[in-house]
């Protein structure tokens, strides 16, 4: 089976402080066939992030030295923010990412990590906070266009504050079939990112029943990521991730060349 973990931080990252060479060897024991790199780079001045006028030829000497060993692809998660919509869709188009992962860090300028008090103390329910989430999703469809894999859709369950943050897909189905389509309509695809499962919740990120809607409503294109800033856990928990894939209807899994979706065979 062809196996690729298309969600890997590095020390590039402001939040990993494994070098790249440690995530590369760590996929290659595996077995892996194909890896991207996707560091981040949030538009928020909490965040620092690396030079890739700097960090763009390092890379290429890795993809080079792992070559008959793995595939490397270069990658980079963006975190989308309808309000710098500009700077997005600019600093995505400044170099030649092969694959961009757009992700929901932050909403209305809250960071759902170290605003998550403030953010979900807006609301009078769990159930409005998680409105505006999707909400503001899919402003940030409509507006970034340089991105190809929504990341980690449902992630905001992640960092709630109430006593049950669990999110059932039938209670905002409105809104999720609405980001869902726009996504297949701009040829754009999801991501089954396994993550959740480390912290704690029980699901991957989106859950299955998201998997299965984007796949009825017409989607092909989606990729696994273990969102790895270890080398202990990439590709952790992909047994599931690959089964989800089945379960949902899909024969391929989706990589990357030059932003243009690759379909291999599961």
């Amino acid at each position: 089976m062809f196996r690729t973990d298309y969600h890997l931080h590095t020390n590039a990252s402001s939040d990993s402080e494994a070098p790249a060479e440690t995530m590369i060897e760590r996929a290659i024991d595996l077995g892996l066939n194909e890896i991207a790199l996707t560091d981040h780079v949030d538009f928020d001045d909490r965040y620092t992030y690396t030079d890739y006028n700097e960090y763009i030829p390092k890379f290429i000497s890795l993809q080079e030295k792992y070559k008959d060993k793995i595939h490397i692809t270069l990658g980079v998660e963006i975190g989308l923010d309808n309000m710098v919509a500009d700077t997005v869709n600019t600093f995505a188009l400044s170099f030649p990412f092969d694959f961009i992962i757009g992700s929901s860090h932050s909403v209305k300028k809250y960071d759902l990590y170290y605003d998550r008090q403030e953010f979900f103390s807006l609301f009078k329910s769990k159930k409005e906070a998680y409105n505006c989430y999707f909400e503001e999703m899919i402003k940030n469809i409509k507006v970034c266009h340089t991105f190809n894999v929504y990341g980690h859709m449902d992630f905001v369950n992640r960092y709630g504050t109430y006593s049950d943050n669990s999110l059932d897909y039938a209670d905002y189905k409105d809104l999720v079939d609405t980001a869902l389509s726009l996504l297949i309509e701009k040829s754009k695809g999801i991501e089954i990112n396994t993550s959740g499962f480390r912290y704690g919740l029980g699901q991957t990120h989106p859950s299955i029943d998201f998997v299965k809607r984007y796949k009825e409503l017409g989607g092909e294109i989606i990729t696994t990521g273990s969102d790895a800033h270890r080398p202990e856990d990439v590709a952790k928990d992909f047994d599931t991730a690959y089964e989800m894939l089945k379960e949902a209807g899909f024969k391929y899994i989706t990589t990357f060349r030059y932003q243009k979706p690759v379909f291999v065979k599961l």
